[in-house]
Formats: structure tokens, C-alpha cells, sequence
């Protein structure tokens, strides 16, 4: 059942199942939060992948040849690039059983046949052993109905080097058909919850762009909330309640070397980084009410932002810096704001729904994605179009959160909560929906958040 908190408006999710609404609440209820991630929550996790648009580009990904006497690889090249392309929302994968040919090089094409099966590209490969170890890898990229090679290249890599160089691949081939770069050969940060009682313990994990090689770079028998990654991917900044209360971390994600930037009284939440790297937009109450500040992440000197009798939080930087965008009551439910930095007044970005929240902007400019509230009920993932003003709801609910757009702006990673009561982690493309499996854990997972290029 959902609950509202009174006199802010500010929703905090059915106790029973999980995180009592994530950054928001995070840096809103503070102790509530912590009473609220106690309860018992082992659930099973999916991570899954949403994608796949009405009229999305037909691709063929013929299965990439292996060279006599070479062993058998560790990851299915192939299958890794057709799942990437498909969760871009942008290309429609041929199914296998249909093709009549498998070729492997340019030169073994027979283009009628892939014409025929409707393909406007085709990827096509080999793997072979390299000498002194490892394999040798090589790709090839072709326009069907152009008849001619757009893209080919050869890779050296070791065994455990496979998943990433076939994220790469794909990226090339995003960025060869698109125009645009791909977000595939980057990383997500995420909070996993596993055991009960005192056996409790949070993980904050990193992990490849679809979920797999997870690392865990902290270990806590206390709450971590809101991961948010620098812009050189070097660093994360986070919420934990180690010390019995909210405060600010900043993690080097290689070595685990961190220090903490913000322990004032009150509430110290939902860090955000700005574009150049050197500051952080936070939410502090050091002075009584949640306001949203800018701290110095060198020198750690504060400058307050905001100053309302309402509750501010969840800051989002825009692309360029100047402003920002961050979630308030102000108008008596959760709404999204955005406040010119040197400027007096905020101004109101959302209006559809009664609420919206958790702000995250597209690394163009053009699309705000949150959680949003409508007619319908339930929480879902909706994206606006920041010129027009023009929303769309991306997601299904019913309770869904924490959106972080990829790289490229193309997808949408966020947690959800399904009916039968499962947790996940999934994506969405902004141009349309599909979903896939990726794969099963035993603990919860919440609070994802995408790297940059």
C-alpha cells in the first residue's frame, strides 16, 4: 500500500517490499528511510533489459565463425552484440533460424538471399586462436541493399576480455549506422541488499552496461543509497548510513580509496556531479529545512542554492552547467523545478501528473526523464521533451524509479517492482519497448545509476 507523508506530499513505498522510495526519500525522511529498508525483502531479481522500436532498423547477426583448432571462446561474440543492438530500442535482430547462408567475410555474400529476409545490415565474423594466447577477433559491418562493406576491423584480446571488446563492437556499429556514439562499452553502479536481521548487508556494485562481470566497491551492514558517477568514471559519490547517519561519500572506484564530503546535521543527500567534475549538488538541512547546496569537492566549501520553506532535493545538473534541475514540494506535491544557477527564481518544468520526481537530463539537453505519477496510478518512467514540453510515459509500473539515461541519451536505466513482488533492474529505450532477460539473483537491487562514455 502506498503512503503519504503528510504535509510534503512525498510517497514512501510499501514497506513490506523495499527501499521506501530511493533518493527521494533518502534525502527527505532520513530515519524513515533507515526504519523502512529493515523490513523483509528477499526477493527474487531480475535484471532486464527493455528495448525494441516500431520500425527499428532489421539487422542480421550471422554467428561469428571460429578457425579451425581454436578453442571454444568463453562469450558468444555475436549473441552479445545482437542483444546490445536490441536493447537500443534502434535495430530489430533477424532471427537465426531464418538464415539461409552463414557467411563470414565480405566476399561470401550472397545479397539476395539477405535482401530477401528483409536485412538492411548485416554483422558477420570470425574468432581465431592468437599466437601467444588469447584470441584474435574480427568484425564486419555491411549494407545490404548498398552492397558494400561499411565497417571491418581485427582485435587481439585474452578470454576474460571478450564481453567488453564485443561491447565495443557494437558501439562501432551504433555509431556507424546512427551517427551517434553507442553506450554499450560502459559501466552501471548499483545497490544490492541480501540477507535478514543482523545478516543484513548492502553492496554498492559496478558492473558492465548489461549486468554482467558485477564488482562489489563497498560492503556495509548500513543502508547506501544514490550512487552517482564523475564524469571521467574514475569516482562515485554516495549516501551511507555507516555512521547511524546520511552521509556523503566519494569512492576512486579503482583503488576504493574515498574520503567523505558532507556530514553536517541533518540530511546529507543525493549527490550529483556537475559536468566539469569538481563540484557536487547535494541536499543538506544543516540549517533546519532540505535545501539544495553546491559543494566544492577539492575544498569542500558550500554555497546554499536553494531557500524555501519547502523540502528541495534530488539535484540534476543541465549538460552545460548553468542550472539546475531538482524535485520540490513547494507547490504540495513532488514536482520538478529548475533554477538558473546565479538566478532568484525556480521555475516549473513538470505539469502533467500529480507527481514527479527523481530528475535526470539527457547529456544533449532535450529530454527530462522521472518518475511520474498520472491518472492511471502507480509509479512509472516517464521522459519530457524539454522544448515542447511534450511527456511520455516509457514504463509500465507500478512502482518504478530512479532513472538514469545512457551515455548517448538513446536509453534509460531504472529499478522496478513487478506485482508478483520481484525486484529488477532494467533499461528502456526512448524510442520504444521490449524486454529480456539477462539474469537471475537471490538479493534486492535499487538505485542504479548509468557511467558516461
Amino acid at each position: 500500500m502506498d503512503t503519504t507523508s503528510a504535509g510534503t506530499g512525498v510517497h514512501t513505498r510499501r514497506t513490506r517490499h523495499r527501499r521506501a522510495g530511493g533518493r527521494l526519500i533518502g534525502a527527505l525522511l532520513g530515519l524513515s528511510m533507515l526504519l523502512g529498508l529493515t523490513g523483509n525483502i528477499q526477493a527474487q531479481v531480475t535484471i532486464e533489459i527493455t528495448g525494441g522500436a516500431e520500425g527499428a532498423l532489421p539487422v542480421a547477426i550471422v554467428p561469428f565463425e571460429r578457425a579451425e583448432g581454436t578453442p571454444t571462446p568463453p562469450e558468444d561474440v555475436a549473441g552479445i552484440i545482437r542483444n546490445d543492438l536490441f536493447r537500443s530500442g534502434q535495430f530489430k535482430p533477424l532471427p537465426q533460424e531464418d538464415f539461409i547462408t552463414t557467411p563470414s567475410t565480405f566476399t561470401n555474400v550472397q545479397f539476395q538471399n539477405w535482401r530477401a529476409l528483409g536485412a538492411d545490415y548485416l554483422v558477420m565474423g570470425g574468432i581465431s586462436a592468437a599466437s601467444g594466447g588469447g584470441f584474435e577477433v574480427r568484425f564486419e559491418l555491411v549494407d545490404v541493399y548498398g552492397a558494400q562493406r561499411l565497417e571491418g576491423r581485427r582485435f587481439r584480446v585474452q578470454g576474460p576480455g571478450l564481453r567488453n571488446l564485443a561491447h565495443q563492437i557494437s558501439d562501432i556499429i551504433y555509431e556507424t549506422i546512427t551517427g551517434q556514439p553507442g553506450a554499450f562499452n560502459t559501466q552501471i553502479a548499483y545497490v544490492s541488499v541480501s540477507g535478514e536481521g543482523e545478516e543484513r548487508q548492502f553492496r554498492l556494485i559496478v558492473a558492465q552496461s548489461d549486468g554482467h562481470n558485477r564488482q562489489t566497491v563497498l560492503t556495509s551492514k548500513q543502508p547506501i543509497l544514490s550512487p552517482a558517477w564523475s564524469p571521467d568514471r574514475k569516482n562515485l559519490a554516495y549516501v551511507s548510513f555507516e555512521g547511524r547517519r546520511s552521509e556523503v561519500f566519494v569512492q576512486e572506484v579503482a583503488t576504493g580509496k574515498r574520503r567523505k564530503v558532507a556530514d553536517f546535521k541533518g540530511i546529507n543527500s543525493a549527490p550529483a556531479w556537475s559536468p566539469g567534475g569538481d563540484k557536487l549538488a547535494v541536499t543538506l538541512s544543516k540549517d533546519g529545512n532540505a535545501d539544495i547546496y553546491i559543494i566544492d569537492v577539492g575544498s569542500g566549501q558550500t554555497r546554499q542554492i536553494t531557500r524555501h520553506w519547502a523540502i528541495d532535493t534530488e539535484p540534476a545538473w543541465s549538460p552545460d552547467g548553468s542550472s539546475l534541475y531538482f524535485t520540490s514540494d513547494r507547490a504540495g506535491r513532488p514536482q520538478i523545478y529548475k533554477l538558473p544557477l546565479g538566478g532568484d527564481s525556480a521555475e516549473r518544468v513538470t505539469f502533467e501528473g500529480n507527481y514527479n520526481a527523481a530528475p535526470d537530463i539527457s547529456p544533449d539537453g532535450r529530454w527530462l526523464a522521472m518518475v511520474h505519477r498520472g491518472e492511471q496510478g502507480g509509479f512509472r518512467i516517464a521522459v519530457q521533451n524539454l522544448k515542447t514540453g511534450l511527456v511520455r510515459v516509457v514504463t509500465d509500473g507500478p512502482l518504478d524509479e530512479s532513472p538514469s539515461f545512457a551515455a548517448n541519451g538513446s536509453m534509460l536505466l531504472f529499478a522496478a517492482t513487478t506485482d508478483d513482488g520481484r525486484s529488477e533492474l532494467a533499461t528502456v529505450s526512448v524510442f520504444g519497448r521490449a524486454r529480456m532477460a539477462l539474469g537471475i539473483f537471490t538479493e534486492d537491487v535499487r538505485e542504479p545509476a548509468w557511467s558516461p562514455l
